[in-house]
């Protein structure tokens, strides 16, 4: 099969109408909370952003009506900090690194608060898994009556499209390593362990976990030194849009070529691709496929 199977129904994630002129915005790494902030200023939001230090983009406030840091474990200092502001809508945006908690010392280094410590004995005690972390933030901020929001509620146009997006198309064997690696991504999404797999040959090379996509990729490189490796990168079958939405961008590309990765395949209106222009540019300059497809799709390929 060569042509890319087209998708019937394009469902991206049901929009909301965010009401009032106010938004407040919880941030992380990466780019998509700038892309957030200046995608919700131009639809006429205000934005009240916090970023957690350490993490977040130090452009950031460049593009917010108002700003200030919080460090990663004071969620009373930044439910405060909201209130004042008369936030009561919220989205969160950017990657949140777990590293952290399983540093020595970790108490020390991170100095929680006593909203955070209820947070975590009232909400996170059974496992440290991502899913419940950040519902374990959202439902402690709903206590002050200040709600969560999906970020694709105002920007649902990052949703990647469906289809090939880059001049160079998978090969035969390609195909096979991303229908191989599909329901296996869905799988590891389902236990909340990590939304990426890399597949070479029909193996698995590396699968995430708290490690990120990025050195993920990267560890896949080292493992398999000849490159030429599929990255599958899936939304979790539970996929709660307020937080942890797949999302690829030119870093992931420059991750892939430094590893050997040549094929990038993602779920259709389930991923964001940040800056989309200059992540196919990059692709084709670099001679890296990508494909955006849905699970109907992979399931199809593997029974032909």
């Amino acid at each position: 099969m060569t042509d890319i199977i087209p998708l019937k129904q394009f469902d991206a994630a049901k929009r909301l109408q965010p009401t009032g002129n106010k938004v407040g915005l919880l941030a992380g790494a990466g780019r998509f909370p700038i892309l957030f902030a200046k995608e919700a200023q131009k639809q006429g939001y205000s934005v009240h952003a916090m970023g957690v230090i350490g993490m977040v983009s130090d452009e950031l406030p460049e593009y917010c009506d108002v700003y200030s840091p919080v460090p990663l474990a004071r969620i009373g200092q930044a439910i405060r900090w909201f209130k004042r502001h008369r936030v009561e809508q919220m989205v969160m945006a950017g990657k949140i690194e777990k590293v952290v908690l399983f540093q020595d010392k970790r108490l020390w280094r991170l100095l929680p608060d006593m909203r955070t410590i209820h947070m975590w004995m009232r909400y996170a005690r059974e496992n440290k898994k991502d899913d419940t972390l950040l519902l374990a933030v959202i439902r402690e901020f709903e206590r002050d009556q200040i709600h969560f929001a999906s970020a694709l509620d105002f920007c649902p146009e990052l949703l990647v499209q469906h289809g090939f997006l880059t001049r160079r198309k998978p090969t035969a064997a390609q195909w096979k390593d991303i229908c191989f690696g599909w329901d296996l991504a869905k799988e590891m999404g389902r236990l909340d362990v990590g939304q990426t797999v890399i597949v070479n040959d029909t193996a698995v090379i590396a699968i995430e976990a708290i490690e990120g996509t990025d050195k993920a990729i990267l560890r896949a490189g080292e493992l398999c030194k000849r490159g030429g490796f599929t990255v599958v990168k899936v939304a979790k079958p539970q996929q709660d849009y307020r937080f942890d939405v797949p999302t690829i961008g030119v870093q992931t590309l420059r991750s892939m070529h430094e590893a050997g990765g040549r094929v990038l395949a993602v779920e259709a209106g389930q991923t964001i691709i940040l800056d989309e222009p200059e992540v196919v540019e990059l692709a084709d300059k670099l001679g890296i496929s990508i494909v955006s497809l849905n699970s109907e799709e992979a399931r199809l390929r593997i029974a032909c």
